[in-house]
């Protein structure tokens, strides 16, 4: 990745860092029942409450960057490699590291977990049969649902991007819609909410773009202001895409104004993080299971002392975002140096390519 782009490759590693630090927030402080030190259930209640009103920032930025890195292949690239560098290379590794996370979480369950009660767990990660696994693969009821929305998404938006403007407002319709009127499983929830992001990068992302590159905010701070308070408001109301918006356009201004001024490096640690994005996403939520397990029982059965329990409950979601990506970078470069990279690149479909 060339220096210019460098500010949108570290926006990429903060997006997944929040990933991360989501998985390992919602699957070990809800499930705590035993607090020994006085300020521990309210650190715990600090680490979910962050979690809930980092939402609207998490996700939003995420796709609408992966929407405008893909714009040459909804202009102009052929169906024909479309499929095999867009569709199918995304679908391989869903496929694959939903097994592999099927088969992961099962396990560990059993092992650590023996009594925990998972028939109602709307995660195909969770599944009790291979019929119940392919459900929730098909409903994007999986922990990798945002591969899933890759698909969709790239597909709708190369279809219909000659009816971009008319589209997105349905988009933005359903998206607002589905905080009202869910259907029955959360992935494709997330998927439709998410909807507007991807196909605003992927068909206005160059003009935004320009935008927020050439239009100095520091000169509009009131209507920024005025724009943060409608935001909020809406967002207290549910209604979250106003604050996603802005979110987009705060965070691309910030990393971008920061290059200018500073420059980046491609050996930073969000830069290699943004590079690894796919791998980490895959792997992280299989150590998180692993974390989340081993610690619960020990806090809940007071096994600690007080301050060890504070300090554990402090900086747990950094402990995870730590160690979730040194693991990925490291089966990311066991996959680029012992199979050719297929755990996360599969082989082309095009026989020129092979």
């Amino acid at each position: 990745m060339n220096k210019k782009e460098l500010w949108i490759n570290q926006i990429k590693g903060l997006c997944i860092c929040l990933v991360v630090i989501y998985h390992s927030v919602i699957t070990f402080y809800p499930h705590l029942t035993t607090f020994q030190h006085p300020l521990s259930e309210v650190l715990s209640k600090c680490w979910i409450y962050l979690n809930l009103y980092l939402a609207p920032f998490r996700m939003p930025v995420f796709f609408f960057i992966s929407g405008y890195l893909i714009r040459r292949y909804i202009d102009n690239v052929p169906w024909t490699t479309c499929v095999d560098k867009r569709i199918w290379s995304i679908a391989w590794v869903l496929v694959l590291w939903g097994v592999v996370q099927w088969l992961a979480l099962v396990t560990l369950n059993n092992w650590l977990a023996p009594q925990r009660d998972l028939t109602h767990a709307a995660n195909a990660a969770y599944a009790d049969s291979i019929a119940g696994f392919t459900h929730g693969m098909l409903t994007a009821s999986t922990s990798l649902w945002y591969l899933y929305a890759l698909i969709v998404y790239f597909v709708l938006c190369k279809i219909f991007s000659r009816w971009a403007m008319p589209l997105l407002a349905l988009f933005v319709a359903l998206s607002v819609a589905i905080n009202f009127f869910p259907t029955p499983w959360w992935g494709m929830n997330s998927v439709i909410r998410n909807l507007p992001w991807y196909s605003l990068g992927a068909w206005f992302g160059a003009t935004l773009m320009a935008w927020i590159k050439e239009v100095p905010l520091r000169r509009h701070a009131v209507i920024v202001l005025g724009c943060t308070i409608v935001a909020i408001i809406a967002w207290l109301a549910n209604v979250s895409l106003l604050l996603s918006l802005l979110s987009i356009v705060l965070i691309m201004k910030l990393f971008y104004q920061f290059e200018l001024h500073f420059g980046m490096r491609a050996s930073s640690p969000l830069s290699v993080i943004g590079a690894n994005t796919i791998a980490i996403y895959t792997t992280h939520r299989i150590l998180v299971e692993l974390f989340s397990l081993t610690l619960i029982p020990k806090i809940n059965h007071a096994a600690w002392p007080a301050y060890a329990e504070l300090a554990l409950l402090l900086v747990y979601p950094f402990a995870c975002l730590l160690l979730c990506t040194l693991f990925g970078l490291l089966v990311r470069k066991i996959s680029q140096k012992t199979v050719a990279d297929l755990l996360f690149s599969p082989p082309s479909l095009s026989p020129a390519s092979r």
